[in-house]
């Protein structure tokens, strides 16, 4: 199932469920009027088809390719939080709140 030089639990696993299970979800009438209550316009679903469809093809390839293919989406990614150092920080905060200082 997986390579010898790598251990099982490294691997990832690829699941096209949640792809098709996002794609049933989107022309669910709930999520339909929430887009149209939010942006005024209803999904068309189209980056939901290609997500399933991205998926479908990364399942044709190899195992040792897709694993790649991952990985470097993995890191391409943009990270959820901005790392700064101490300095940054506290500027930062001191220009968000700073004005709550004032206020004692």
């Amino acid at each position: 199932m997986g390579s010898e030089n790598e251990p099982l639990s490294s691997q990832k696993r690829l699941s096209c469920t949640t792809c098709f299970d996002a794609l049933w979800f989107c022309y669910s009438p709930v999520h339909q009027m929430q887009q149209y209550y939010r942006l005024g316009v209803l999904d068309n679903c189209s980056a939901k088809w290609s997500a399933l469809v991205d998926c479908l093809i990364l399942k044709t390839k190899k195992s040792s390719e897709m694993q790649e293919i991952l990985e470097t989406r993995e890191k391409d990614k943009a990270h959820i939080w901005t790392f700064r150092t101490p300095e940054e920080a506290s500027s930062h905060w001191k220009e968000l709140f700073g004005h709550l200082d004032e206020m004692e």
